[in-house]
């Protein structure tokens, strides 16, 4: 093996390395999710060398110049207030969901209007759409980091693969028997995973245009799935109370995580694929062995249904959004509530933590979204705009760049240009 090059991951920090072996150029990650502005970098680098055979002693000084980046990027303080970039009404009929791509250049929104659009963040211009649905576009995706594809899922029951740059339409994927209501690339973006009220989910070659396999095993609606971050498993939570874990190159079903006592509403992996979150109708959120299947932890404290769940990044801390109005916020670890984020006049049916972990978004039927400190709870800016119930919101990879749906909203603290251009 001979190392080629060292590559930067800031969120969750890592360090990549390209590396060519038997004449194959490969990559692998150290993920540095420990890393802290106070960690002793030296020691931390001469300790990744034990078990790392690609960092040698000649590289070593580089490494930790690497490291030290890492370091004063998580220092970084954010102080940022953002504001009120664009309002964009161009679908004629609501939106489902809105999703950027990994560098928030570009954006995308599906609507009951039976189109997908591409849009320019920082033009706010609609650079494309994407027609051929007969029925709501519901799921929609980028597969990120690419993003040179899109994903659509209809109620029409298919799938569409589209070029980001052209828009030709790649593929149309038949063969669930009702409406899809979410899908998801693999990281490595060589399968899509939908998931349809026909109580099944379906792998689909993204080259060869075919399906590969069908997750059967649940007994009502798939509305909720999710690759790990390694792509070798897939989670599909159901209506059925249950979520499935899958092995993605076999399609077995490995584990059924059974112990909720209403609808799964959401279900995520945590970055290192050693945990699985889920939230359901039945007001709790649960904690699983990912590899194991087994139930680590119930996360109570909400009066009503648990409507989103995520992890941060470095899968350190968890979120929940309630039909209460409230959200919470769970240490992985301890699975004690540190946070609770009160403050919302209504439900909250999204809740996403920003790329650095400290800070968390909330998207409410109270018509607005707010920004939250995620170790103290404190909210730290109440974003106001629309006129009807946010339904979906969303940071950029820079976190400096916020979308919010349902006329659709744009935001963001215009650090690059807008700023320098009022005090210029």
């Amino acid at each position: 093996m001979a190392l080629r090059r060292l590559l930067l991951r800031y969120f969750p920090p890592g360090i990549i390395l390209e590396y060519v072996e038997g004449g194959e150029s490969k990559t692998r990650s150290i993920d540095l999710l420990d890393l802290r502005p106070d960690t002793d970098i030296t020691a931390l680098v001469e300790e990744i060398q034990k078990g790392e055979p690609l960092i040698t002693a000649s590289c070593l000084e580089h490494v930790i110049h690497l490291v030290q980046r890492l370091q004063e990027k998580l220092g970084e303080k954010q102080n940022h207030k953002f504001s009120l970039f664009k309002v964009l009404r161009t679908h004629i009929l609501p939106l489902t969901n809105v999703a950027f791509n990994k560098s928030g250049s570009r954006f995308i929104t599906g609507s009951y209007d039976r189109t997908c659009k591409l849009w320019d963040t920082a033009s706010g211009e609609e650079l494309r759409s994407l027609e051929g649905h007969r029925n709501v576009v519901y799921a929609i995706a980028f597969n990120n980091p690419y993003g040179d594809k899109i994903a659509t899922g209809s109620f029409d029951k298919t799938c569409k693969v589209w070029s980001t740059e052209t828009g030709q339409c790649y593929h149309t994927f038949r063969g669930h028997s009702a409406e899809i209501v979410c899908l998801s690339f693999n990281p490595q973006s060589t399968l899509l995973a939908t998931g349809s009220m026909d109580t099944t989910a379906k792998l689909w070659d993204l080259e060869k245009g075919e399906e590969v396999a069908t997750l059967n095993g649940h007994s009502a609606e798939v509305i909720s799935l999710s690759f790990n971050t390694t792509g070798d498993r897939i989670i599909t939570g159901s209506f059925d109370h249950t979520v499935g874990v899958w092995d993605v190159g076999t399609g077995r079903l490995l584990h059924t995580l059974i112990g909720h006592r209403g609808e799964i509403s959401s279900a995520q992996f945590n970055w290192d694929c050693s945990l699985i979150v889920t939230g359901a109708m039945d007001k709790t959120c649960m904690l699983w062995n990912a590899v194991t299947g087994t139930h680590i932890a119930t996360l109570a404290g909400h009066s009503k249904e648990v409507l989103d769940v995520c992890f941060d990044y470095t899968g350190q801390r968890i979120a929940t959004a309630s039909a209460d109005g409230s959200a919470r916020v769970y240490n992985a670890g301890t699975k004690q509530c540190i946070a609770k984020l009160e403050g919302h006049e209504d439900e909250i049916s999204k809740v996403c933590f920003n790329p650095k972990g400290n800070c968390i978004l909330t998207a409410s039927s109270d018509k607005t979204a707010r920004l939250w400190d995620a170790a103290t709870g404190h909210c730290l800016q109440i974003l106001e705009g629309h006129a009807d119930e946010i339904f979906s919101c969303a940071f950029n990879y820079k976190g400096d760049t916020i979308i919010t749906g349902n006329s659709y909203i744009l935001w963001g603290f215009f650090v690059c240009f807008f700023i320098c251009l009022v005090f210029s």
